[in-house]
């Protein structure tokens, strides 16, 4: 068995995939870029560091990157974020996992204020053992720092020794990189070929079909069946 479970938020715990998207594109069209939204989605499981240098070049990201930053948080506070919603059976299966023994950690990349507002969503906080937010990493996924920084909150716990669970490709590229086997899941709308082919181990359509599957699933053990 695994002793560690550690689960991407966005996309993954809750419904929010979307929402970011459409926050990101109102901050570019206030930048004066029309990028189409499906172009968006996709990057949507990055934070803003490894994002906007996709759609605009380094001399813009020196002019006005951080401040379209700020914006796009601004957006989704005001926009979008009451609109986010949890997704079913987060709080058993996380219960069914500490009934195993197992620890707990989130990581995400989201602020502060996004994360609480999550984490209320969620209402799993007394079932965590450490969780992460965008001051713990220097840079986002597709890179591994943010993985990194959650396993630093488990007690005792190697990369060999935990699995991640993530709804993009980006979070199977990140853990990967440090040794963390990736549990996908379907509900952030990513591709499952790209879950595939990125490493995952498995895939489940969200967190109540991996309950429903628990006992035969790598976050029960640590191979999949």
């Amino acid at each position: 068995m695994p002793r560690a479970i550690i689960f991407d938020v966005d996309g993954t715990l809750v419904d929010s995939v979307d929402l970011h998207a459409r926050a990101w594109h109102d901050a570019f069209l206030h930048y004066g870029r029309d990028i189409p939204y499906e172009d968006v989605r996709y990057q949507i499981g990055k934070g803003g560091d490894q994002l906007m240098p996709v759609f605009f070049s380094a001399d813009e990201l020196r002019r006005f990157g951080e401040e379209m930053q700020k914006l796009r948080s601004r957006l989704f506070r005001e926009r979008y974020m009451s609109q986010v919603r949890a997704f079913s059976g987060v709080r058993p299966l996380f219960e069914r996992i500490k009934r195993d023994g197992k620890q707990i950690a989130l990581a995400s990349s989201a602020d502060h204020e996004e994360f609480e507002s999550n984490l209320k969503l969620l209402g799993i906080g007394d079932l965590l053992d450490g969780a992460t937010s965008s001051q713990d990493a220097e840079r986002s996924k597709p890179f591994p720092d943010i993985f990194e920084a959650a396993l630093t909150k488990l007690e005792g716990v190697r990369a060999a020794e935990a699995i991640a669970v993530g709804d993009t490709h980006y979070d199977a590229l990140a853990a990967g990189q440090i040794g963390l086997a990736t549990v996908g899941v379907l509900c952030g709308g990513f591709p499952e070929e790209d879950l595939r082919e990125a490493g995952c181990v498995e895939i489940w359509k969200d967190p109540a079909d991996l309950l429903a599957n628990y006992e035969r699933s790598a976050v029960h053990r640590k191979e999949a069946a």
